[in-house]
C-alpha cells in the first residue's frame, strides 16, 4: 500500500489537487469530511472537530489536558484509517505522523501571497481585506498546530518530497506530477511490518487519551504496546486501587486482548516524586 500526504498554504488550490491526485491513482481520500466520518466511527467525533488544524488557546493548554486528549485522537484515526491501505491525506499534520514510512509521498502546496490573495478573492468572491485576513489566519493557525502537535516548523522543507508552486503551476499540472511521483519507484510499497506499526501506534494514542481523560495518567506511568494485541503497563502508582482502575480502563479500550500489569505500589509523597 501507499500514501500521499498533502499540505498547502491557503489560496493555492491545495485541497483540488489532493483530490485529482486521489482520482488520478485510485486512491481514498483522506479529507476533513472524510476523517470526521472515521472518527465518528470510531466515537471521537466531537473531539476531532474541537482540534480542527489549530493550537490550543494559551490558557486552556496550561490549565487542561484536553488538547492533547484531542490530538492523540486525531492522530489515531489518522494511523487507524491509513491500515485500510492506499490514501491521499489533505493536512492534519500527517505529512509528520506518516513521515517515517517509506511508502509516503510528502507534497506541500506553496504560492506567493499576492497570487493566493487574488485566488481567495476570486473563488470566494470576498474583498482583499477579508481575503489577506483569512490567508493569514489560516498560516498562522497551521503554524501553531503543528508546532504544538509535533514541535516542528510547518515550513521546513526537509519534511516534503515536492514542493510545487501554484504560481505558474495550474491545479491540472501539479496533480499530474504529484501522480507521476507517487508512481515512481522510489516509493517503496508498505509491507505487513507496517500495517502492525500503524496498529501499534493508533493504540497506543487511544490508551494515552483514555488515561487522560480518566485522570490515571501521571509522569510515573509508562506503557508498551507489544504483540499486537497485549499491552503492558508499568511504572508506579500510589494504590491497588488505582493499579487496578488502569488496567479496568485498558480491557475496555478496542482492540486490547490481553494486559500486563506490572505497576508497583509506591507511597509516591514518601518517596519525594
Amino acid at each position: 500500500m501507499y500514501f500521499v500526504t498533502i499540505s498547502e498554504m491557503y489560496g493555492t488550490g491545495g485541497e483540488k489537487i489532493a483530490r485529482q491526485v486521489a482520482k488520478a491513482l485510485g486512491y481514498t481520500f483522506y479529507g476533513e469530511e472524510e476523517l470526521f466520518k472515521a472518527a465518528d466511527e470510531m466515537g471521537f467525533l466531537s473531539d476531532i472537530e474541537k482540534l480542527g488544524e489549530k493550537s490550543p488557546a494559551l490558557l486552556e493548554r496550561f490549565f487542561s489536558e484536553k488538547p492533547k486528549i484531542y490530538l492523540d485522537r486525531l492522530q489515531s484515526v489518522i494511523y487507524e484509517v491509513a491500515k485500510k491501505g492506499d490514501a491521499v491525506f489533505f493536512g492534519r499534520g500527517s505529512q509528520l505522523l506518516l513521515h517515517s514510512f517509506d511508502c509516503a509521498f510528502h507534497v506541500f502546496v506553496t504560492g506567493s501571497l499576492e497570487k493566493r490573495v487574488k485566488r481567495v478573492m476570486e473563488e470566494k468572491q470576498v474583498s482583499r481585506e477579508v481575503a489577506e485576513r483569512v490567508i493569514h489566519r489560516s498560516d498562522h493557525d497551521k503554524r501553531g498546530f503543528i508546532r504544538f502537535a509535533f514541535d516542528e516548523d510547518w515550513l521546513n522543507p526537509n519534511l516534503y518530497d515536492l514542493i510545487p508552486n501554484t504560481d505558474k503551476l495550474s491545479v491540472d499540472s501539479v496533480a499530474k506530477m504529484i501522480a507521476d511521483g507517487a508512481r515512481s519507484g522510489e516509493i517503496k510499497s508498505c509491507g505487513i511490518d507496517s500495517v502492525t506499526n500503524l496498529k501499534k501506534l493508533s493504540l497506543q494514542r487511544q490508551i494515552e487519551s483514555a488515561l487522560l481523560e480518566s485522570g490515571l495518567m501521571t509522569s510515573h506511568i509508562f506503557f508498551t504496546v507489544e504483540n499486537g494485541d497485549l499491552v503492558r503497563i508499568f511504572g508506579m502508582v500510589n494504590s491497588q486501587e488505582q493499579k487496578e482502575k488502569i488496567e479496568i480502563l485498558l480491557k475496555k479500550t478496542k482492540d486490547i486482548k490481553r494486559v500486563s500489569n506490572d505497576l508497583l505500589i509506591v507511597n509516591l509523597s514518601m518517596a519525594g516524586l
